[in-house]
């Protein structure tokens, strides 16, 4: 069964080919449903990464940056790290990159993985893995899944 959602930062929730209102409701819908969250980024972490950890307990419940853990993807470490940090074993993780080597390391860490190569095919494959129906597509935020 799968209980976790890791997403990378840049490319996946910022960047051009990225739908950041739409991935974001996905992911508040899914920690409604109590599915855990997290976003693994190989930034170099420190005081200018500040405002990426501040994004855990708002858009995502954990943050891990690879500056601040001495482990970057696609190392098989950084997967377990987050998973550990979730409280989830590495099986029961969705991993979404936009770079496949960082896909190809979760994959071999135990994860799903995700190839980002546009929102609405990110959005699809992530309603098929969690069971949302399209609904990740509607915008609408707070109505669109059930408690």
């Amino acid at each position: 069964m799968l209980r976790g959602l890791v997403l990378d930062f840049g490319g996946v929730l910022a960047g051009p080919d990225t739908d950041p209102e739409a991935l974001a409701a996905l992911v508040a819908g899914l920690r409604r449903r109590g599915v855990r969250t997290a976003i693994l980024s190989n930034d170099p972490g420190g005081p200018h990464g500040q405002w990426l950890r501040d994004l855990a307990g708002t858009l995502v419940d954990e943050v891990v940056l690879s500056g601040d853990v001495g482990v970057a993807k696609p190392d098989a470490a950084s997967f377990r790290l987050v998973a550990e940090r979730l409280g989830l074993d590495p099986a029961e993780c969705v991993f979404v990159d936009d770079l496949t080597g960082n896909v190809r390391g979760a994959v071999a860490a135990g994860m799903v993985g995700v190839h980002h190569d546009g929102p609405d095919t990110v959005l699809a494959e992530l309603d098929v893995l969690f069971g949302t129906a399209g609904r990740s597509r509607s915008r609408g935020g707070e109505g669109d899944y059930p408690p």
